[in-house]
């Protein structure tokens, strides 16, 4: 495995948590819980290694990810997601929004394939998230792909999630019911084209994801970065064949902060340099209402981080919905104006 020297030399490198441990006998998978529990717990963030996605795989996606966006605009446009209720589909660089502030990259973003529902008369408006995919009719291996990622990743989040609450003495299976084949998992593929024409450098604003875990593939330019304990955000060099993991607003709050929901961010690469990365975040369903974790760390909770700007709800949709319309104001305003709150 190759390794990288951190550009931030105040911090080593994060956490690498090899999750093949759990399968080599009780003394590896007590030493892989007693590692997993101080990544979660410290820092929120940590590279997962041992995970069984394979190079062809992994392979497979970033052919059809590239191939998606060499594609001409006019083909990536016809997939707007202004065109979607649901917030799927292509949205164009500077389209999306982070704490209020452009983000300069372009995606497209997928999620469980499954038909619309149309909030009736008292449903939650959540339900709008559930709907079908856009996908480009010029390219239909990356339907097959991106699904497959799908399933794949839903399977290792599955698994690294019932060994995280393993190691913090929970019951491993605690969450299996919000998640399973009704769970409500994400896709995004990304694309970074380099330094925005203005000179500002967000590709992502600083922000938390608002699942349970986000895995994320990303290509040897760099460029994430992960608010550590100094207050500074550190960069997180790329590991081959890792995926760079962190927890949602979900474990924390299930936790009462003694798990950790970390900010981060993505620098913009310098100039016109290309950064793609894959995020798949593990949620779970929509109308799931996440129960405090019994956990024998409870009493050493410090209490969750507060944000009277982002309020979190006890169901799960509300959260995303949320979300959602901050990051898609013109998909939100198209479709969800009785959503939005009057500026």
């Amino acid at each position: 495995m190759t390794t990288h020297t951190a550009t931030n030399p105040s911090y080593a490198q994060l956490p690498i948590i090899d999750l093949s441990a759990a399968r080599r006998g009780p003394r590896d998978r007590a030493l892989l819980h007693a590692r997993l529990h101080g990544a979660a717990h410290d820092v929120g963030f940590f590279q997962l290694v041992g995970h069984g996605v394979t190079p062809a795989e992994t392979g497979a996606l970033l052919t059809a990810m590239r191939a998606f966006f060499d594609l001409p605009e006019a083909d990536r446009l016809a997939l707007d997601n202004t065109g979607s209720p649901h917030f799927r589909g292509y949205t164009r660089t500077g389209d999306e929004r982070t704490a209020g502030a452009r983000d300069w990259r372009d995606q497209l973003d997928i999620g469980a394939e499954r038909p619309a529902h149309v909030p009736g008369p008292g449903e939650p408006p959540y339900w709008w998230l559930q709907g079908p995919n856009q996908w480009p009719a010029a390219l239909p291996e990356l339907r097959t792909a991106a699904l497959a990622w799908i399933d794949r990743l839903s399977a290792v989040a599955q698994r690294l999630l019932r060994e995280l609450l393993a190691a913090v003495g929970a019951p491993a299976d605690f969450y299996d019911p919000l998640l399973g084949e009704h769970a409500h998992p994400h896709l995004k593929l990304v694309r970074y084209p380099g330094s925005a024409g203005d000179g500002t450098g967000q590709g992502v604003g600083a922000h938390k994801d608002y699942g349970f875990l986000t895995l994320l593939l990303q290509d040897t330019v760099g460029g994430l970065q992960v608010e550590r304990a100094d207050g500074r955000f550190h960069d997180v060099p790329p590991i081959e064949g890792a995926f760079v993991v962190n927890l949602g607003e979900l474990l924390e709050v299930a936790t009462d902060g003694y798990l950790r929901a970390t900010n981060h961010r993505v620098v913009s690469p310098p100039g016109a340099t290309e950064r793609f990365s894959v995020p798949f975040f593990y949620n779970p369903r929509l109308d799931a209402r996440v129960e405090p974790l019994p956990f024998p760390h409870a009493s050493a909770a410090p209490g969750i981080t507060t944000d009277p700007a982002n309020p979190l709800y006890a169901e799960y949709g509300y959260n995303e919905l949320k979300g959602k319309l901050r990051a898609h104001p013109l998909a939100a305003r198209r479709h969800h104006g009785d959503l939005l709150t009057p500026a």
